[in-house]
This record gives structure tokens, C-alpha cells and sequence, in this order.
């Protein structure tokens, strides 16, 4: 049986363990792949590895031989569901992997944001602190998080990590209703309550339609003053412009943000011009540790094994 592994340099394969996964399959691995290059590629292959390569109905068209298509990652927006689902390939992704890294990245920015340490180091460096006229600095407002509000916006496996560990700053927590209708509203709260009560309020949620340019202008308005936006999940939830303008105008006291809407970004986007205070980028690592990306192996791993076995496991389509 061939497989075929479309993007291994996303995991930095050199410093994971590939023992087992080489003895599942005869592997055809790839370090990066362009969508011009998929179907060439997966030609008479039944098994398809992919953290971010699209794989769309077209690509999934030109390879009838698919039968499983395991996305090296939660999200599963890289991949036309329907298309596979009509084809009758079965899709896998994995979960909890990154739970400890990405609540740990999410928690990173927080802190940096609240304390101001990018324009105090910024400061330290270019010698202000050197110049000035007492012991300390305290041009840049900086925020306890202890009795604040963290808002969380997508209460899975990362969400209720992020959640936990606010909790251990002395922060209350808040739960937004979750967008599925049928799904535990017990304990959550309104999108119009969490958003003028939270100081920090966190996204976690999965990009669809129905979430797409979730926090927009109006979104943005409804934040309380001041307040400070954490998105690790997905770019696609934020109009980055709308974003830009609550910064520059100073509704919005701070974003932090590990993923944006074109990755990797142009310099133009607009997230990336100059003068844009208090914002916090970083480039789609929160999940990245090396353990993470272990496990995020091994849950590849295991998918296909299962599947293999005839009890596919983690099965979105």
C-alpha cells in the first residue's frame, strides 16, 4: 500500500522520531508541496499525510485511488470534507496534541501584553532606561491579571486548557455559548455578556462559515475598553483591518495573535505596517514544541494503524 506524506518540513522531521511511521506504509515523503504538484504526487496512492497542503475537490477528482487522507493537525479546513466524503475516503485528523504548547503559548502573550515586556525591552535596549531620571520605567501601563476576566470563545481541548491556566493568575473565566446549537450551553455565557465583561478574551475556535471574520468591526466595539484579544486558532476569525483600526484608535488595549489570515503573510498585509500599538505577532508556533510535534506524529500513527485495522479512529468524514 502506498502513502504518500505531502509536507513533512511543517514537522521538522529531524528532530522527531519516524521509526514507526516508516514501517506502516510504503512512503513517498515530500518536504514541501505545491497544489500543482498534488495530484502528480498522490497518483496510485491510498494513503495521503497532510498538515497544510489543500487538498480540494479538484486534487481529490485526479486521484481516485485515495482511500484515507490523515490531516496532520486538528483543523480540518485544508480539506474539501464533502468532496472526500462523495469519493467515500475517509478522513482522520488528530487532537490534544498540542494542548500543553499552544495553552502555554496563549499564556506567553498574556503575560507579555499585560507586563508591556516588548516595549520595555524595546526601551531597555535603546537606552531610555539608561537615561532616566529615577530607578524605574513606568511609561507603558501594565495590567494585573489577578480578578480580571479571561473570555474564551471555543471551549474544546485548547480552550479549556487556556481556561485552566487563567485560573491559576486568579482570573474568573468566562464561556462564550458554543455556535453549535444542540450542543452543553450549561454554564456558558452570551457573545453579548462575554464581550464588554472580559479584559482578555481568547479564541479557540474552528474557522467555518458561520465563524469566518468572527470578530469584526462590530465584534470589536462590543469588547470592553482596553481590553486585550488572544487568537491561536485560526487568522480567518479576525477582519485584520477592523482589528488595525481598534488598535490605532485605542478601543482595544492589545492583541496577541500566532496565526493570521495569508500564512505565511505578505509584507503588506495589513497586520504587518508600522505604528500598529500594542500588538503582539508571532508566526503559527504556538503548537510547534517538539513534543507536540511528537505527538502529533504518533497520533498520524495511530490513526492509520486503526484505520488498517478496520476501527478508524478520529474520523471527521
Amino acid at each position: 500500500m502506498q502513502g504518500v506524506f505531502l509536507d513533512t518540513d511543517t514537522l521538522v522531521p529531524g528532530e522527531l522520531d519516524f521509526r514507526t511511521f516508516d514501517t506502516l506504509l510504503s512512503w513517498a515523503c515530500y518536504p514541501q508541496t505545491r497544489a500543482d504538484q498534488c495530484a502528480a504526487r498522490l497518483e496510485g496512492a491510498q494513503v495521503v499525510v497532510t498538515n497544510k497542503v489543500v487538498l480540494d475537490a479538484a486534487t481529490l477528482k485526479a486521484c481516485p485511488s485515495l482511500k484515507l487522507i490523515c490531516i496532520c493537525a486538528t483543523g480540518t479546513n485544508n480539506v474539501d470534507l464533502a468532496a472526500a466524503s462523495a469519493q467515500g475516503i475517509t478522513v482522520c485528523n488528530v487532537t490534544g496534541y498540542a494542548r500543553a504548547s499552544v495553552a502555554q503559548h496563549t499564556m506567553a502573550m498574556m503575560l507579555s501584553l499585560a507586563a508591556r515586556l516588548v516595549p520595555y525591552h524595546e526601551a531597555v535596549r535603546g537606552g531610555e532606561w539608561s537615561r532616566a531620571s529615577q530607578f524605574c520605567l513606568l511609561d507603558h501601563p501594565m495590567m494585573e491579571l489577578s480578578g480580571k476576566t479571561f473570555g474564551v470563545i471555543g471551549y474544546g481541548d485548547l480552550g479549556r486548557e487556556a481556561a485552566r491556566l487563567a485560573k491559576a493568575f486568579g482570573m474568573q473565566v468566562l464561556v462564550a455559548e458554543s455556535f453549535q446549537a444542540q450542543g452543553n450551553q450549561s454554564g456558558r455565557v452570551p457573545m453579548a455578556e462575554l464581550l464588554p465583561a472580559a479584559d482578555v478574551i481568547s479564541l479557540h475556535c474552528p474557522l467555518t462559515a458561520q465563524t469566518d471574520k468572527l470578530v469584526d468591526a462590530a465584534f470589536l466595539s462590543q469588547m470592553k475598553p482596553g481590553a486585550v484579544l488572544l487568537n491561536t486558532a485560526r487568522g480567518g476569525l479576525i477582519d485584520e483591518p477592523a482589528l488595525s483600526e481598534a488598535l490605532r484608535s485605542g478601543q482595544l488595549g492589545g492583541a496577541g495573535l500566532d496565526v493570521l489570515s495569508s500564512e505565511p503573510p505578505s509584507m503588506a498585509h495589513p497586520l504587518l505596517a508600522d505604528g500598529i500599538p500594542n500588538l503582539l505577532i508571532t508566526p503559527h508556533n504556538a503548537w510547534g514544541t517538539r513534543e507536540s510535534r511528537q505527538r502529533l506524529l504518533n497520533g498520524v500513527v495511530e490513526n492509520i494503524r486503526q484505520w488498517q485495522a478496520g476501527t478508524p479512529m478520529n474520523v471527521v468524514c
